[in-house]
Order: structure tokens, then C-alpha cells, then sequence
């Protein structure tokens, strides 16, 4: 009984002392600005997208984070698509070609009732 209560014990202590060493880290990084990503990364084994395409990244060696593409709405359907796939016709957005011809072809005004 008293080694699975020593175990534990043990368990916990190193539970905190790791926490206790990434809370470090996280402050002594915060402290120097973005810190040395490459000495990070190479203690877990990732790369960064600039060490993956074999490029520097600019003058820093860091390469910006690239945002996530907007999203636009299609007027016909509701559905969200990638700003870049999508098709602008008269200030309107639409996902694809035939939602803007289906769109343009519904009758208007008078017409419509």
C-alpha cells in the first residue's frame, strides 16, 4: 500500500514540475519577444513553412502567418464558398456560374408576382 501511495506521490510531483517548466518557458519567451522558434522546434521536431519549402522567410528567418481565405455568401443558394472560387455578377456573389444565370433569369418586380 505504501508504494502505489509513493507512486502516486511521484506521479504528481512530476506532473507539476513539468507545468512548472512550460509555464517557465512561456514567460521567459514572452519576456524576450517571439523567442527562438528554431531551438523550439527543433526540441519538438516540427518545422516551421519556411524550414518545409526550404525558404528563408525574409530577413528575420520568419515567415508571416497567412490568414484564412474570406468566405462569401451565395445569393441564390445560402452556401459559403471560397472568396477566390466565387463569381461576382452586378454586386452580387454567387458560388458558381449557373446559380448567377439562375439568379439574373428570375423575374423581377412586375413580373414576379
Amino acid at each position: 500500500m505504501r508504494q502505489i501511495f509513493l507512486l502516486i506521490l511521484l506521479f504528481i510531483v512530476g506532473q507539476w514540475l513539468v507545468k512548472a517548466l512550460r509555464r517557465a518557458e512561456a514567460s521567459r519567451t514572452a519576456r524576450t519577444g517571439a523567442g527562438d522558434d528554431a531551438g523550439a522546434n527543433a526540441r519538438t521536431g516540427t518545422r516551421t513553412s519556411g524550414q518545409a519549402n526550404g525558404t528563408n522567410g525574409g530577413a528575420s528567418g520568419k515567415s508571416p502567418a497567412q490568414l484564412a481565405e474570406p468566405m462569401i455568401r451565395c445569393v441564390e443558394c445560402g452556401v459559403h464558398a471560397p472568396k477566390s472560387e466565387s463569381v461576382l455578377v452586378a454586386g452580387q456573389t454567387f458560388c458558381s456560374h449557373d446559380h448567377a444565370k439562375r439568379y439574373a433569369a428570375r423575374p423581377t418586380g412586375r413580373d414576379a408576382r
